[in-house]
């Protein structure tokens, strides 16, 4: 299904759920750790990475750039890191971003260590989002960004500067929009001769648990990062990167939360297996949302491999005033649950989720109200109020070509008749085989 009027129809839960899912690995992590790969002198060998449209996007803007991904013949899911000889990345050359926020943050920063201009491109729907901060980072580094269309916004080309700054460099950036911009510039820092200093101008940081991810990824590298997280500041020491030779990539986190939210919707049963017991990943905070929710929650031990376990009574309750600030991802999730609770919930500290993949936040409110719901944007979030079962309806839902509203619908689905889904294909962002996995889950 790649066509945008292609219906999928989101199969009903018929009864109470009993199911485990395996999740593939971590979009978040996988894409730190190839890039962390490129920047060493050594190959790494990924294992349990994420095989999505997101992470080939990124394997093949690396290799544009002279980075060899090697994916091993038996598992897909293994690929080995070759860095360029030198660490010198290729130049004139074309990049492509799609629609993946990682990459055209995350890349652009290699363009520094590169031999000569590098072109960035991406789908359309990419031109809407939001680039600059990242970019004007780079211009105080040196290079020189031209823009091929709206100033701030892809398409774009980044020419390297003749010399790097030998000293420590400091740059300035207002990341209200997104903690990939910090995330982008961290990951290079090290490699700058004389490191970084990195402000944060924004009265707030969104989706702080993905910056603390990228400093733990760093330093895992052999990098050296000190954080201030009141002065939204962070210093990187000039350290050369080097990931172990061989890394296990955690399951996607924030990718369990529709099948663990499916548990609260229909009533049942929900594991996902290899759940971490310590994580640096947002969706590590979905067990206690979901309790708060109604939902049981247990993390059994079963033949060495640690679950997250969620069970829902079909009862869910609302959250009132709710600080979604460390998980913003998770957000469209939550919200499918949310239309079906017994009291109004207000997720707030989300205003960021406007520059994702689409306007998350005007996509949900769209969404909620075709189906009969209830929901209306605030300044930074969110409402979702209850209305009675029998005026929710089916509808076919657009999902603006975003993974996560497309996998909201299919929440929506379980529990009201006639849900169809435009697209369902841009699940492929994250989950290669979600309508599978979520039919495995239903017992189909």
């Amino acid at each position: 299904m790649t066509e945008n009027t292609n219906l999928w129809p989101a199969p009903l839960a018929m009864q109470p759920l009993e199911a485990t899912v395996t999740v593939p690995g971590s979009k978040s992590l996988s894409n730190r750790y190839l890039i962390l790969a490129a920047l060493g002198s050594q190959p790494v060998r990924l294992v349990g990475l994420l095989r999505s449209r997101d992470t080939d996007l990124m394997m093949g803007a690396l290799e544009a750039l002279g980075v060899h991904c090697e994916v091993d013949a038996d598992v897909e899911t293994t690929v080995t890191v070759t860095p360029p000889a030198g660490g010198r990345f290729r130049g004139n050359t074309d990049l492509f971003c799609g629609l993946a926020g990682t990459v055209m943050r995350f890349v652009p920063g290699l363009a520094l260590f590169a031999d000569g201009p590098v072109h960035f491109d991406g789908d359309e729907q990419a031109y809407a989002r939001p680039m600059k901060p990242v970019l004007d980072g780079l211009e105080q580094l040196g290079a020189t960004v031209e823009y091929h269309g709206e100033i701030g916004k892809l398409p774009f080309t980044i020419t390297p500067p003749a010399a790097l700054p030998q000293t420590r460099a400091h740059v300035s950036i207002d990341s209200s929009g997104s903690s990939q911009f910090i995330s982008g510039l961290l990951l290079i820092g090290s490699r700058l001769p004389g490191g970084l200093t990195l402000q944060h101008t924004g009265e707030k940081t969104p989706s702080l648990p993905h910056i603390r991810m990228t400093v733990a990824d760093v330093t895992g590298a052999g990098g050296e990062v000190h954080a201030d997280e009141t002065a939204r500041t962070w210093t990187v020491e000039p350290r050369a990167l080097q990931l172990p030779d061989t890394v296990t990539v955690e399951p996607d986190l924030s990718n369990a939360a529709p099948f663990l939210g499916a548990a609260l919707i229909a009533g049942g049963t929900v594991r996902v297996p290899h759940w971490p017991e310590t994580t640096t990943q947002p969706g590590g905070l979905l067990p206690g949302y979901l309790e708060q929710m109604g939902a049981t929650v247990a993390f059994p031990v079963i033949d060495d491999v640690r679950y997250c376990e969620v069970t829902g009574n079909g009862t869910v309750h609302g959250l009132g005033t709710f600080d979604l600030t460390a998980a913003g991802e998770i957000a469209p999730s939550l919200a499918a649950v949310l239309v079906f609770a017994d009291a109004s919930t207000d997720m707030v500290g989300i205003g960021h989720l406007r520059g994702h993949e689409t306007n998350r936040l005007a996509a949900l409110v769209a969404e909620i109200a075709r189906v009969g719901g209830k929901a209306e944007e605030l300044p930074d979030g969110l409402r979702i109020e209850p209305v009675p079962a029998e005026q929710l309806r089916g509808a076919d839902m657009e999902t603006y070509a975003d993974h996560r509203m497309a996998t909201f619908a299919a929440m929506l689905g379980l529990r009201i008749v006639g849900i169809k889904v435009k697209n369902v294909a841009t699940t492929r962002k994250t989950l290669p085989d979600f309508v599978g996995m979520w039919n495995g889950m239903l017992g189909e």
